[in-house]
């Protein structure tokens, strides 16, 4: 075992300790390398349960709340996944494992790209990015069972919702880079079920739908 596999271990570890019980996003924790999603400079810090700043005014989220996302939406491995803020990705590595297809949208192209060349580095080829505006989803491809949004807006998109299956889950931050609440939202034929689960900070949800750019 390396050194990145022992920090990988640790991190996990650390997530169990603080309440993270899905075994299977543990097991991606401890499987995707983070060190590879984060700038080389800042390599030694990437199993710490931190952000780091990936460039062009964007962070890799702290991994507790990573993992946190990624087990509200319950995933059991052959759903269809949308990711919206693709940010370095990091967390669409994550989804990889954890469902059958995965699609990411990124507004900044140069984060997009270099996403794109890490996941091919990994020979995870079941992530389809997209470079646009994530408030309007991707309808060629929904319904999407669920729907995580790494970034914080005022309330959920409502392209977005209509995008998720009913039965589908949507994990997603609300409020602004101040501050925001992690929201988990469930859609049912009587409407939306809503669960408020833990404060949080993310950057801005920019787009149609969210804050202005």
């Amino acid at each position: 075992m390396n050194l990145y596999e022992k920090q990988r271990e640790r991190l996990a570890a650390e997530l169990q300790g603080k309440g993270i019980r899905d075994e299977r996003v543990l097991a991606a924790i401890r499987k995707i390398p983070r060190h590879l999603f984060v700038p080389e400079a800042l390599a030694g810090q990437a199993y710490n349960n931190t952000s780091l700043p990936i460039g062009e005014g964007q962070t890799i989220s702290q991994p507790f709340t990573v993992a946190r996302m990624l087990e509200l939406l319950a995933l059991e491995g052959g759903e269809k996944v949308l990711e919206i803020g693709t940010g370095s990705g990091y967390q669409a590595a994550l989804l990889a494992i954890l469902a059958g297809q995965v699609f990411t949208i990124e507004r900044i192209e140069s984060l997009a790209r270099q996403a794109r060349k890490v996941l091919d580095r990994l020979d995870i080829y079941n992530v389809n990015i997209r470079i646009g505006d994530g408030t309007l989803g991707w309808s060629r491809y929904e319904p999407f069972e669920a729907i995580v949004i790494a970034a914080a807006g005022p309330e959920p998109p409502p392209v977005l919702l209509q995008q998720l299956t009913l039965g589908g889950r949507m994990a997603v931050p609300l409020g602004d880079h101040e501050g925001a609440e992690l929201v988990l939202l469930r859609k049912t034929a009587g409407g939306l079920e809503k669960q408020v689960v833990d404060p949080c900070r993310f950057v801005p949800l920019i787009g149609k739908d969210a804050w202005p750019g």
